[in-house]
């Protein structure tokens, strides 16, 4: 009787358990999902699986908490080798999962596979009333493009090699595959050498001295890569980039004598980095002096049992005569027989947190919505140009972890239509099938936010909710400081000097009135002019007067930029300014002050990600939010990229989210309903 009425008890708490569960968050979201009633519990859990897989995932349980148990209702079965059937392209990384009430079944072709089910399940397994449980499914997945990567360029900015592991651990969570290793620069060579130990000497560094990469780490560092089924890159920039080499050892690159020199590193790097397949050897921005020297590095390297990988634009490369290419800037081009990396428009050491994210989200890859014999995929890249002395602020200024969510998302998917060119930076009409989609995966994106990168530095916030109204833009003929009708009222429309200037709606927490890259990329204003004033506004309703943060900027400083600071007491040298309910909400104090532009004074609190949220207070119902946003010419004595932009969204007061009881409406529409914090 008693084991009835513990039975009938445990059902009932199961029940109450269940009824709450939601559907747990997947990143990226699998090709085919196929939910099914019911859920499964999985606190303890039976493996019957191969020996070479036990401690893959033993680890995975590990993980997710799950007690592993010799005997239980529950049993994990893998198969692996053959094809799958309804997977078109990248079988090596494909799978399918099956989660019922007695079994959770993986089949994949390879180990690779695998470990990619493997995240998706650790995914859909929820913690709830100490319970570990998760639907009834069946998942059909596989990437769209086989390369899904990021790239630091720790030539300019070491990176200690925990946190490279800590990067690669947590990004291959969400079945990011590729870690592109940038080692050499003009500032710094950063891989250890025994043949010429000069250049790993202090004397040879321009930036953060004697920080190198040993031997062991790196082999440590392949290794800790292919345990998490991660392909690492390495690059030896050559013969561009090369000022460290020319200066430790004597000879330029190209030159005999360098060649030679340069070739006996290639003997050692080979060694150091045996069990990885591609040597990534740079050849960009340069100018070729020596018409033989790719031809003869490209064969040393691949007489070597390497494959080799090379920039472009860079030198011009017939098919089969490099392995792979990847693209740089707007200027890079596919070439047909030869794969391709596209990195063109993914430099986010010039990307906003906001708006460029949404159009890394959208955008395709090299114009295709999924990988070819001439498109491999893409890697997101970093370039320090700009000294930024914190580990943690190049992750948040740069806003690395959610631009790699969003890749992740897009390169796995696939199906993009659009490029970055055409797509832009934009969300389209509140509810359109666009802004719907983004919506969907910013809230997933935040989940993880929460739930994985709670440590780590993670700047983005929630912006669908951030409505505005944006004025057609007012002539100011070079004065930034003049005023405009809107200062005085807002309003739908205005008539100036008898024209009639329109307002049209946005949403967001970044608008680029004009791109960094100018009218290569979609903004706001389809011709944008210099010489201009724009405003945005909105309403706030807050249900309570409340402290609030904001975080603001009007100029991105990109971490590839000399630019100088902002003057104290001013937001930018554009005459930018913010009013809350009528009263200015002023600048921080600027921790920069130098005057002389340099790329060796590291960016401090420019960025909002670089400083803690402006303290403002809300009153109770509706309060004004107006931005002026003047623009003179587009580059400056200054600043060379003048980006004409804002961010702008509330935040609770320790900046670490959007504030979630307020409502943005520009037409104070919103009609009021009961509130609880």
């Amino acid at each position: 009787m008693k084991r009835a009425l513990l039975f009938t008890l445990i059902c009932f708490v199961l029940h109450l358990v269940y009824a709450q569960y939601e559907r747990p968050a997947l990143l990226p979201f699998p090709q085919k999902v196929e939910w099914k009633d019911g859920f499964v519990n999985l606190t303890s859990a039976t493996l019957s699986v191969s020996d070479s897989l036990m401690k893959m995932v033993h680890q995975q349980f590990n993980e997710l908490g799950c007690t592993i148990a010799q005997k239980s209702d529950m049993h994990l079965e893998i198969k692996m080798g053959e094809a799958l059937k309804d997977v078109p392209l990248n079988q090596d990384e494909a799978y399918y999962l099956t989660i019922n009430a007695t079994n959770i079944s993986i089949q994949a072709v390879t180990k690779t596979g695998v470990y990619r089910a493997l995240q998706t399940l650790n995914q859909l397994v929820v913690k709830q009333g100490g319970e570990l449980i998760a639907p009834n499914c069946h998942i059909v997945d596989w990437p769209a493009f086989k390369i899904r990567g990021f790239m630091h360029d720790v030539g300019r900015s070491y990176i200690p090699v925990e946190e490279l592991k800590k990067q690669i651990a947590l990004l291959s969570q969400f079945k990011i595959n590729v870690f592109h290793w940038h080692l050499t620069e003009d500032i710094a060579w950063r891989l250890e050498s025994k043949v010429f130990p000069q250049l790993n000497n202090s004397s040879n560094f321009e930036r953060q001295a004697g920080k190198y990469y040993t031997f062991e780490e790196a082999k440590d560092l392949v290794k800790f890569c292919q345990e998490h089924h991660v392909l690492l890159i390495p690059e030896i920039d050559m013969p561009g980039h090369s000022v460290a080499f020319t200066r430790a050892l004597g000879h330029d690159m190209q030159s005999p004598e360098g060649m030679k020199l340069l070739k006996q590193l290639m003997d050692e790097v080979c060694v150091v980095f045996a069990d990885v397949p591609y040597l990534h050897i740079g050849t960009d921005e340069v100018k070729f002096t020596n018409p033989d020297f790719v031809p003869e590095m490209v064969a040393y390297i691949r007489d070597k049992g390497k494959k080799v990988i090379s920039w472009n634009p860079g030198w011009h490369y017939q098919a089969g005569e490099i392995d792979m290419i990847q693209m740089w800037s707007s200027r890079g081009q596919l070439h047909q027989g030869i794969p391709a990396i596209d990195s063109r428009l993914h430099y986010i050491n010039h990307f906003d947190t906001f708006a460029d994210n949404i159009a890394l989200y959208h955008s395709n890859v090299a114009g295709v919505s999924e990988c070819s014999a001439d498109v491999a995929g893409s890697i997101v890249a970093i370039w320090n140009d700009r000294f930024v002395d914190e580990t943690k602020q190049v992750i948040a200024q740069n806003g690395f972890y959610p631009a790699m969510l969003a890749l992740a998302e897009s390169t796995w998917q696939g199906g993009r239509d659009k490029y970055f060119y055409e797509q832009g930076t934009l969300l389209g009409a509140v509810n359109s099938e666009e802004f719907n989609a983004f919506k969907d995966f910013e809230e997933r994106m935040l989940h993880f936010k929460k739930n994985v990168f709670n440590e780590e530095p993670f700047a983005y916030v929630k912006q669908t909710n951030v409505k505005w109204r944006i004025t057609d833009a007012f002539p100011n003929k070079g004065n930034l400081s003049l005023a405009f009708p809107p200062e005085e009222k807002l309003q739908k429309s205005y008539v100036y000097r008898d024209n009639v200037y329109s307002t049209h709606e946005a949403t967001g927490a970044g608008i680029y009135l004009r791109h960094v890259w100018g009218t290569l990329i979609p903004g706001f204003y389809a011709n944008p002019q210099p010489n201009h004033t724009a405003y945005a506004y909105t309403w706030v309703y807050s249900p309570i007067q409340q402290e609030a943060g904001i975080y603001v900027r009007f100029q991105n400083y990109g971490r590839s930029e000399k630019d100088l600071p902002p003057p104290q007491g001013k937001w930018d040298y554009k005459e930018s300014r913010i009013w809350l309910n009528d009263k200015h909400i002023q600048p921080p104090v600027w921790e920069n002050t130098h005057a002389v532009k340099s790329n060796e004074i590291s960016l401090r609190n420019e960025n909002w990600e670089g400083r803690p949220p402006i303290q403002v207070q809300l009153n109770k119902g509706w309060n004004k939010l107006l931005l002026k946003l003047p623009i003179g010419e587009f580059t400056s004595p200054e600043v060379r990229l003048v980006k004409w932009m804002f961010n702008a969204v509330l935040v609770t007061t320790d900046g670490h989210q959007a504030l979630d009881n307020i409502v943005y409406s520009p037409d104070k529409d919103f009609k009021t309903v009961e509130y609880e914090r």
